[in-house]
């Protein structure tokens, strides 16, 4: 797994993270789901990097 790859999964999910939070307090529905959606991208790119290290074993 690459550390830039891990790195980018686990930004998108702290970023998600950060607008839903900021979404949530300001009852801003859009960037809500915006926040979920970085959230979700984050840990499908973070699997994707495990499943690549488990081939790579």
């Amino acid at each position: 797994m690459g550390l830039d790859d891990k790195a980018e999964g686990k930004g998108d999910e702290l970023k998600g993270k950060a607008k839903e939070a900021v979404g949530g307090a300001t009852d801003n529905e859009q960037l809500e789901a915006e926040g979920k959606g970085d959230q979700v991208k984050g840990n499908v790119e973070q699997a994707a990097e495990k499943v690549k290290d488990a081939f790579k074993s």
